[in-house]
């Protein structure tokens, strides 16, 4: 698969899959059913599958890796901090209140995230 298929559906999952966490942390917010709902609890899995596999190969590809490459670590270090905080937003948290603070610091961490591809720095915010 070529490096600029594999791009694409690498960023066309990490907009669906950020746009979906945005909108079950919406529902959250106004308690609604919706996250009760099969699609919602099984779409972003699939999502999240596909954004890791492409992830993966795309890394491959370019022959970069976590550990070795450190902006790589830093969006694999970020990544793990926005599954526990989004696991906490949506299901985990034993109040509202901890719930939307979780859910405000894994949207922090997803542009976090976001800015490290960019930049390809680990440190996105600094210009030298």
């Amino acid at each position: 698969m070529s490096y600029l298929i594999l791009k694409h559906l690498h960023v066309g999952s990490v907009i669906l899959s950020l746009s979906l966490f945005s909108l079950r942390g919406i529902w959250m917010l106004c308690d609604s059913q919706m996250l009760q709902r099969r699609w919602a609890r099984v779409l972003p899995h699939m999502i999240d599958t596909v954004l890791l596999t492409s992830a993966l190969l795309l890394a491959w590809q370019v022959q970069q890796l976590p550990f070795r490459d450190h902006w790589l670590t830093a969006k694999v270090c970020g990544l793990l901090l926005y599954i526990v905080l989004g696991s906490i937003a949506l299901k985990r948290g034993r109040s509202k209140g901890i719930r939307v603070a979780a859910l405000l610091a894994a949207w922090a961490s997803a542009g976090y995230i976001v800015s490290v591809a960019l930049t390809r720095q680990p440190l996105p915010w600094q210009f030298f």
